[in-house]
This record gives C-alpha cells, sequence and structure tokens, in this order.
C-alpha cells in the first residue's frame, strides 16, 4: 500500500473513531491530536497492536498531511456527494414517472440517505 493511499485510508476512518475530548483543533492539527489521545488511550490499556498501529498512524499523519491536501480532500468529498445527491433525485423523479409506490419509496430512502452523507460530509470540511 503506498503512504498516500494508507494516508487517505488512515483520514477517512479518523471520523468514525471516538472522540475521547472536545478541542477547538482543525485540519490536520484535530487528526494529529485525535491519534495522540488515542494513543494515551490505548497505553493506559496496554494495548500494544493498537498503540504500534495508531503510531504508524500518527507518523504518516506529520509526514503527509497538510492543511491544503485535507482541505482539497475534503472538496472533492463535497463535491462527489453533491453528485451523488443528483443522482439520486434523477433516480427518484424516473420512480415517480413510474407511479410505483415501492420503487418511489427506495429511491427517497436512497435520495435521504445521500443528503445525510453530504450534509456529513459539509460538516467535516468545516473541521
Amino acid at each position: 500500500m503506498t503512504k498516500n493511499t494508507t494516508l487517505a485510508l488512515l483520514l477517512l476512518a479518523l471520523p468514525a473513531l471516538p472522540a475521547f475530548a472536545q478541542s477547538n483543533l482543525t485540519g490536520c492539527a484535530a487528526k494529529k491530536d485525535d491519534i495522540q489521545q488515542q494513543i494515551d488511550y490505548a497505553k493506559t490499556h496496554n494495548n500494544s497492536y493498537r498503540i504500534a498501529g495508531l503510531e504508524k498512524a500518527l507518523s504518516e499523519v506529520n509526514a503527509n498531511c497538510s492543511d491544503a491536501s485535507l482541505r482539497a480532500d475534503r472538496e472533492a468529498d463535497v463535491r462527489k456527494k453533491e453528485q451523488k445527491v443528483a443522482e439520486r433525485e434523477q433516480e427518484l423523479t424516473e420512480a415517480k414517472a413510474t407511479g410505483r409506490t415501492d420503487k418511489i419509496q427506495k429511491k427517497q430512502e436512497k435520495l435521504d440517505d445521500a443528503k445525510e452523507e453530504l450534509a456529513d460530509a459539509k460538516a467535516e470540511l468545516n473541521n
């Protein structure tokens, strides 16, 4: 796995990890702080495998993360989610044309999910 792929996977996974403390940090500083907090937590619980993985993640962030690249990645994610919402809206319009309520319901649920993902991506963009 390349460094950029590893970093991308790490950056995608970090928002799903529990935050142990609230801070006013943003961008790469927030990522580093989150990882350091998780390392501290893993150390208190003697989880050596978790510590090793987190220390590798921290070194990847230190080596490769810049606020500009992180923002660009997040902006690209927002654009991708916006495109997905537009596609789901088109699918819903087509389903409404068929008049089948079962299809309309499924397409509406998919659209709602896509809108939620977009809202999450926009919130992440501002962090």
